[in-house]
């Protein structure tokens, strides 16, 4: 028998939980893509999209992933044979090096392992001995989703500002955006791209590219940019389907207005505090099992610790174990250990966007059944130290 039957819970690191008038809002007809009310929606994303970005610059939205939004990015700045510097802490700055080589740039990374988060005096320091100044950007996973490492952006912007150097910062922002903060005018972000299925709590399959003025300029000389790719028509378009370098994606679009009307209800400021406190219920929780057998943080230092995703080592096979019987037995699907090495011994907890204390509450309640269920090692209170946390 299994207590799985039911409405399963998604707590991986994306997409994420869907709410229901994000679902309800994708559930009609196709409608007139030449005029009427599609027109009017799309207008009144731009505005909202840029609140959540903390930006009053540009935003061009593209029908794609964030592997696609990488690219983007990198084709409207670049020129082939242009240099980038790559800081890594996780699979995804690996994933934007391939990206940008693949284009045929120059990249040079500052790998920093997977447990530690990216250093500004290294950013500063290969920014000072590129004496002629090749690199043209700097391109940062503020959140890698793979290790749960959140990189200080203000930090590494004032080491690029320390060394004089006039590269952009490009910041991947896909785990983050809508869960941990980010203020990409204040602290001076050029380019920012993310996705829908995240924080944005929309189905995959929109990319977003958030530039200024500065980013915008490197344009002019960019050969990358190709017809599809070029950011300008797309951020300030002469006519409706420029926004989307042909047909709409439809039924995206009214999803994601019925998610931005949500995170405007709730506020920005509330919704970075909601996943702080949920965040630190399961790193609380992460914490007690740990004090006997082998889980553990990947990001022992908690301010470098994601809001939005968790990632966590159990021992080798236990995790692979301990995913597969809180899918079949309970009904919570665990992320995957990606990236890492063996991954059956790693696995991630997503918790971002449309989540609240109870359904983080139940994921916690689950692996503790788990825990016990498999017989792996574990300390004993965690539950009960999560809900003092939230109490408190």
């Amino acid at each position: 028998m299994t207590l799985s039957n039911g409405r399963p819970y998604l707590a991986i690191p994306g997409p994420s939980v869907m709410p229901d008038s994000v679902l309800r809002a994708m559930m009609r007809p196709a409608p007139n893509i030449y005029e009427g009310e599609l027109h009017n929606l799309a207008n009144g994303l731009v505005p909202d999209l840029k609140y959540v970005a903390g930006t009053e610059h540009f935003v061009a939205i593209y029908i794609g992933n964030g592997h696609a939004v990488w690219e983007a990015a990198l084709c409207n700045v670049a020129s082939r044979g242009d240099k980038v510097l790559v800081p890594v802490n996780g699979r995804f700055g690996h994933g934007w090096a391939d990206m940008a080589q693949g284009l045929h740039l120059d990249v040079e990374m500052l790998e920093h392992g997977m447990e530690a988060a990216v250093d500004p005096a290294r950013i500063e320091a290969a920014l000072r001995a590129d004496t002629e100044h090749k690199i043209r950007a700097v391109t940062l996973c503020h959140v890698d989703t793979s290790t749960g490492i959140r990189n200080d952006v203000p930090a590494i912007r004032r080491a690029m500002d320390a060394s004089g150097h006039p590269a952009l910062l490009m910041v991947d922002c896909i785990a983050s955006l809508g869960c941990d903060e980010m203020k990409m005018d204040e602290w001076g972000v050029d380019v920012i791209v993310a996705a829908s299925q995240k924080g944005l709590m929309t189905p995959p399959g929109l990319g977003f590219v958030w530039f200024n003025d500065k980013a915008d300029a490197a344009r002019n000389t960019a050969d990358l940019a190709s017809r599809y790719w070029d950011w300008r028509p797309r951020a300030t378009p002469d006519f409706f389907h420029q926004y989307w370098g042909g047909t709409a994606p439809t039924h995206h679009l009214y999803a994601l207005r019925a998610a931005l009307d949500l995170i405007r209800a709730e506020g920005l400021d509330h919704i970075w505090a909601r996943h702080s406190q949920l965040a630190k219920m399961i790193w609380t929780a992460i914490e007690t099992w740990g004090q006997k057998g082998e889980m553990r943080l990947n990001m022992a230092d908690a301010a470098h610790r994601s809001h939005a995703v968790t990632s966590v080592h159990l021992g080798h096979n236990d995790a692979d174990r301990l995913r597969h019987w809180c899918e079949h037995e309970a009904g919570v699907t665990l992320g995957i250990g990606l990236g890492r090495t063996p991954d059956s011994a790693w696995f991630r907890i997503g918790h971002m966007g449309h989540i609240n204390a109870h359904m983080v509450l139940g994921v916690i309640a689950t692996i503790d059944a788990g825990l016990k269920a498999l017989q792996i090692p574990h300390g004993d209170g965690a539950v009960e130290a999560a809900t003092r946390l939230l109490s408190a």
